[in-house]
């Protein structure tokens, strides 16, 4: 492994030690590449991993995770979203994050689901892989952003970081019902600092870029991630899982 996939490789592992605690932890698993990274490094450092897949029955994540797990053979637990209970569980959770944003309620709705099946199993940590999409221009507003220079790549970035650790507070206030903190590793400070000085260069090519995280697909690839995930293009955790189609019909 050369010098800069190295280096990434010890951050990610560093904010693991410094940010997870206990050694037996949940993890929230889809299937895709950074999920699957993060679940590969946990294992190889030595903690008791539980894959953790929710969504409504045949979502893609659910068949994903599954097709996936074939190659990790890791202990995997899915929880099938019950489509009668679904629209009184969003009205309470829209009740305690008190937001009408769409995005804040659809993924403290999705780990109001990973943390019930979190407690089903004893665990009360829950790793999450959060942070690289918005480190590593992993959504389309880079692509965007890309024609309009790396000024506004880095402003993007610092208002979807913003978002996303204000949003993970609201999780975690979801996830407290069942006793289980949500954790984001690549979300610690340290972290952050180490990500924004990667040249942009290696996370997106240009503004026609489906793909994108490239320095975190090569890195996956060279630890051993299944390619299927190393080569899996981003699907929020809303879409994957259909909350996003349901929670609109209850509006």
């Amino acid at each position: 492994m050369d010098e800069t996939y190295q280096k990434l490789f010890d951050y990610i592992k560093n904010a693991i030690s410094e940010t997870v605690p206990g050694k037996k932890i949940g993890i929230a698993y889809s299937g895709g590449v950074d999920s699957t990274l993060i679940s590969k490094i946990c294992f190889d450092m030595g903690y008791d991993i539980t894959l953790l897949t929710i969504g409504f029955p045949e979502s893609h994540d659910i068949l994903f995770a599954k097709e996936v797990n074939e190659f990790l053979k890791y202990p995997h637990h899915v929880l099938e979203i019950d489509s009668e209970s679904f629209p009184s569980i969003c009205k309470k959770i829209n009740q305690t994050i008190q937001t009408e944003n769409l995005s804040w309620n659809e993924n403290s709705i999705a780990f109001y689901y990973v943390s019930k099946l979190a407690k089903s199993l004893s665990l009360d940590t829950v790793v999450t892989a959060n942070g690289i999409d918005e480190l590593f221009c992993g959504y389309n507003a880079y692509r965007e952003a890309y024609s309009e220079g790396e000024s506004r790549i880095h402003q993007v970035m610092d208002e979807k970081l913003e978002n996303e650790l204000k949003m993970m507070k609201a999780v975690n206030l979801v996830a407290s019902e069942f006793d289980v903190k949500i954790i984001q590793p690549l979300l610690h400070s340290k972290f952050i600092d180490y990500a924004k000085t990667i040249p942009i260069s290696e996370k997106i090519h240009d503004s026609e870029d489906i793909y994108r995280k490239h320095i975190i697909r090569k890195l996956a690839s060279q630890i051993d991630v299944p390619e299927i995930s190393c080569n899996k293009r981003k699907k929020a955790l809303q879409y994957g899982s259909k909350i996003h189609k349901a929670l609109l019909k209850t509006r």
